[in-house]
C-alpha cells in the first residue's frame, strides 16, 4: 500500500466520502457511521495532514443507485477531474456508488488524474490495469448486491401481500385492530359520512356532484393524520373533488385487498437527470387482488359500476357510447344520442341569450377533417325531445305497469319454493341457538371450564344465525321481488300521476333527464335524405329497440316560401284572370301568405315571376316571347330584337320591355334561310361549341 502512495499524492487533498442509503440507517446503524468517520484517522496515519483531509458527509441518507441527489458525490467527481484530489477514502465500493455508470466514470477520471482509491481492503491505483479490473469487479458486485437486496425484500413483501398480511396506510373509514386485521372505523360518524358519499354518487352519478352536495349542505369530511403528535387524530375539513375520486377508485371500500395498483416509471429529463413517475396499472395487471378480505362499505360489483361511471363521465378521455352523467341545460337527451354517421356521441350547443335554443350537434367529422368539412348533423332539440317525451308518457300507463306487475307476480310464485328452503334453514339455525342456550343455562356456574366452552358455542350459533340472515337479505335484495304486493298500488298510482309529475313546474330539467335514463339506454339519430325528418333508433333499458320518425322544423327559406297549393292555384287562375283579379279572389277566400299577410299585386307578380307563370292579359294564342323565338331558331335574343327593329318580323308591344311575336310558316322559312346565309350567326354558333382535343 505504501508503495502506491507517492509524495505527490500527499501534496493533494484526501477526500473521505460517507454515505448511507436511508435516514433510518443513519439513525439506527450508528456503528457504520462511526466506521466511515474513522477513515479520517486512517488518512492521517498514511501521511496526510489534518488540514488536507476533507470529509464529505452531506450524502448521508441518500441512495447510491444514482447521483442525481448526491451533491457531495458530484463535488468529489468535479474536484478529482480538476486534479485537486490525491486519494479518495471510502469504507467500501458500494459507499461511493451502486451504479456502474457513475462508478466507471469515477474510475476513468481517477486514472487520468492519477488519483488513488482506498477502502478497507487496500489501496488501488486506477491507472494500473489489475487494480482497475478489481475495482470494476467490485463496482459490478455492488450493483448486483443492490439488485439481490431489492429482490429479496420485494419477494418477501409480495409473499406477505398474497396472504393479505402486508400492512400499509389504510384509507379513511378503516383501521387495524389488535390482531392486525382490517376493520371498519369505530367512529360512527366516520362510517356514516362515507356511506353518505357512496349514496350520493349512486344517485347523482358524478364525483363533482358529490363534492357539490357536501359543500352546499356544509358537511365536513374526515381525514386521519399519520405520524407526529397528531398521529391517529381525525381532522374534519371540506370534501374536494380529488378526495371523492380517490375514495371511489379505492377497491378497499369494496372489501378487497389490493397490492400493486401503481408502478414507478423511470425516464431521463432533457437535462439528463433521472425522473421517476408513479403511474397506475390497469386492473388486470394488479399483482394481488383478494376479494372479501375485510368488511366493505359497498360490494365489488358496485365498485366496478362506479369505475365505469367515472370513465363515462370523462370528457377528455376515450370516447364512449354509454350515457354520461346528468348535466345542466334544457336538452332532455344530452348524453344519450349517438350519431349514425360517425358513431360518436352527439353534443349539445346552446344558442341565444341564456341558452334558450339548444341544438344537438355532431362536429366530430369537422374536427377530424379540418376546415371545409361540414358537421355530421345539427338539429333543434325541441322536436326530438318532445317526441321522445310523448313516447315515454305513452308507455308509462297503468295498463303497461299492470302487465309488468302480473309478470313479476308470476316470478314471485316461482321464488316461493326457494323462500321455503330459506325458512327451513332459519328454523334449523334457530334450533341450534336455542339448544346451545339451554345447555349453557343448565350447566353449574361454578364449573367455569365447561361454562366457558358452552358460552362460546352459544355465541358461535348466534353468529351463524346472523350470517344466515345477512345471506338471506342479500338474496332478497338481488331478487328484486321483495314487498311486491305492497308496492303494486304505488306503481299504479305513479303511472296515473306521472304525466302531471312530468309537466310540473317543480320538476327540474335534471329530474326529467334522470327519469329518461331509467328507461332509455341510448338513441341513434339519422337525418332523412329530404332533410325534413329525423329517424330515431331507440334502445330501451330492457333491451327492446324501436324506430321513430320525427318531423324537423322547416328552414327559414322553406318556412316563408309559398305552398305548392297556392302556386298551383295561381297557375290555374292566371289562364283566365288578370293579376288584380287573382289578388281579389285569393283575399276573398281568406287565404294568407305564410307570414300571415293578405295577398297584394306585388306578391302575385312575384309568384308568377318565380315559377314562370305567364300572365293572362299579355299573351294571345300563338304568340311567342323574344326568348322563345331565340330558342326556337337557336339565336341570341339580341338577334330577335334586331329583327323586330328592322321590321323583318311583326311584333306586338305589350309594355315598355315586353314584345309578343306571331310567326307564320312562311315567315319561319324566310328566317331560317336568312340564318343559314348569315356569317355572323355561324361564327357565333361555332364559338359556343367546345373544341374536342
Amino acid at each position: 500500500m505504501n508503495n502506491k502512495i507517492q509524495p505527490y499524492h500527499k501534496e493533494k487533498l484526501a477526500y473521505v466520502y460517507l454515505r448511507q442509503s436511508t435516514m433510518g440507517q443513519v439513525r439506527l446503524n450508528r456503528e457504520s457511521t462511526e466506521r466511515q468517520y474513522a477513515l479520517k484517522d486512517r488518512a492521517e496515519l498514511l501521511g496526510w495532514n489534518p488540514y488536507q483531509i476533507k470529509v464529505l458527509d452531506n450524502d448521508l441518507g441518500q441512495s447510491g443507485a444514482n447521483s442525481n441527489n448526491r451533491e457531495d458525490f458530484k463535488t468529489l467527481v468535479a474536484d478529482v477531474s480538476m486534479g485537486k484530489v490525491g486519494a479518495v477514502f471510502a469504507l467500501e465500493a458500494s459507499r461511493l456508488s451502486r451504479s456502474c455508470t457513475d462508478w466507471h466514470r469515477l474510475l476513468e477520471i481517477c486514472a487520468l488524474t492519477n488519483t488513488l482509491i482506498l477502502d478497507e481492503d487496500g489501496c488501488y491505483n486506477p491507472k494500473d490495469f489489475n487494480d482497475q479490473l478489481l475495482l470494476g469487479l467490485k463496482g459490478t458486485m455492488s450493483q448486483a448486491e443492490l439488485h439481490f437486496i431489492r429482490a429479496r425484500l420485494l419477494g418477501g413483501k409480495i409473499n406477505k401481500a398474497k396472504k393479505g398480511e402486508l400492512r400499509f396506510q389504510l384509507p379513511i373509514g378503516y383501521c387495524y385492530d389488535d390482531n392486525g386485521r382490517t376493520v371498519l372505523d369505530s367512529d360512527e360518524q366516520v362510517r356514516e359520512v362515507i356511506i353518505l358519499l357512496f349514496k350520493i354518487f349512486k344517485e347523482q352519478g358524478s364525483a363533482y356532484a358529490v363534492a357539490h352536495y357536501f359543500f352546499n349542505n356544509n358537511i365536513k369530511f374526515p381525514k386521519r393524520a399519520y405520524g407526529g403528535v397528531w398521529r391517529g387524530k381525525l381532522i374534519w375539513g371540506q370534501l374536494n373533488l380529488s378526495r371523492v375520486l380517490g375514495i371511489l377508485k379505492n377497491p378497499a371500500y369494496a372489501g378487497t385487498y389490493v397490492y400493486g395498483r401503481y408502478h414507478h416509471d423511470k425516464s431521463l429529463s432533457p437535462e439528463g437527470h433521472l425522473r421517476i413517475k408513479i403511474l397506475k396499472r390497469p386492473k388486470k395487471d394488479w399483482q394481488v387482488t383478494l376479494q372479501e378480505h375485510h368488511e366493505g362499505y359497498i360490494r365489488w360489483n358496485d365498485y366496478l359500476d362506479h369505475q365505469k361511471r367515472l370513465e363515462q363521465n370523462q370528457t377528455n378521455g376515450i370516447a364512449t357510447l354509454l350515457p354520461g352523467p346528468v348535466r345542466e341545460g334544457l336538452a332532455l337527451l344530452h348524453g344519450l344520442l349517438v350519431c349514425s354517421y360517425c358513431g360518436h356521441k352527439i353534443t349539445v350547443r346552446y344558442q341565444g341569450h341564456g341558452g334558450i335554443r339548444p341544438y344537438y350537434q355532431c362536429s366530430w367529422k369537422r374536427k377530424q377533417g379540418g376546415t371545409g368539412t361540414k358537421d355530421c348533423l345539427s338539429v333543434r332539440c325541441e322536436p326530438i325531445d318532445q317526441s321522445v317525451a310523448q313516447r315515454i308518457l305513452l308507455i308509462i300507463e297503468p295498463k303497461q305497469i299492470q302487465i309488468a306487475v302480473s309478470a313479476l307476480e308470476e316470478l314471485e310464485n316461482r321464488q316461493q319454493g326457494i323462500s321455503k328452503q330459506w325458512q327451513l334453514k332459519f328454523q334449523r339455525a334457530q334450533y341450534e341457538v336455542d339448544l346451545a342456550q339451554r345447555r349453557y343455562e343448565e350447566v353449574d356456574p361454578s364449573n367455569r371450564l365447561v361454562a366457558a366452552t358452552l358460552e362460546k358455542r352459544w355465541n358461535e350459533s348466534l353468529i351463524a344465525l346472523e350470517e344466515l340472515q345477512k345471506q338471506y337479505d342479500e338474496h332478497i335484495t338481488n331478487s328484486h321481488l321483495s314487498n311486491l304486493s305492497v308496492r303494486k298500488n304505488e306503481l299504479l298510482k305513479l303511472a296515473e300521476n306521472f304525466p302531471r309529475l312530468w309537466h310540473a313546474e317543480s320538476t327540474s330539467a335534471k329530474d326529467r333527464k334522470r327519469i329518461v335514463r331509467l328507461l332509455i339506454k341510448d338513441i341513434t339519430v339519422k337525418i332523412a335524405d329530404d332533410r325534413k325528418n329525423a329517424i330515431l333508433y331507440i334502445r330501451w333499458q330492457g333491451g327492446a329497440c324501436e324506430e321513430m320518425m320525427v318531423a324537423l322544423p322547416p328552414k327559414s327559406p322553406d318556412k316563408w316560401r309559398c305552398s305548392a297549393e297556392i302556386i298551383e292555384q295561381v297557375r290555374i287562375l292566371a289562364q283566365r284572370m288578370k293579376d288584380r283579379e287573382i289578388v281579389n279572389y285569393l283575399n276573398s277566400k281568406g287565404l294568407k301568405t305564410n307570414k300571415g299577410n293578405s295577398y297584394t299585386l306585388f306578391s302575385v307578380k312575384w309568384i308568377r315571376h318565380k315559377y314562370k307563370i305567364p300572365s293572362y292579359n299579355l299573351r294571345k294564342s300563338g304568340e311567342l316571347s323574344i326568348n322563345e323565338v331565340a330558342e326556337k331558331f337557336d339565336v341570341s335574343h339580341h338577334v330577335v330584337r334586331y329583327w323586330i327593329e328592322t321590321g323583318m318580323i311583326d311584333a306586338r308591344k305589350a309594355n315598355a320591355h315586353k314584345f309578343w311575336v306571331l310567326l307564320t310558316s312562311q315567315k319561319e322559312n324566310e328566317l331560317r334561310k336568312k340564318i343559314n346565309c348569315s356569317t355572323k350567326i355561324r361564327i357565333a354558333r361555332e364559338k359556343k361549341i367546345p373544341k374536342i382535343n
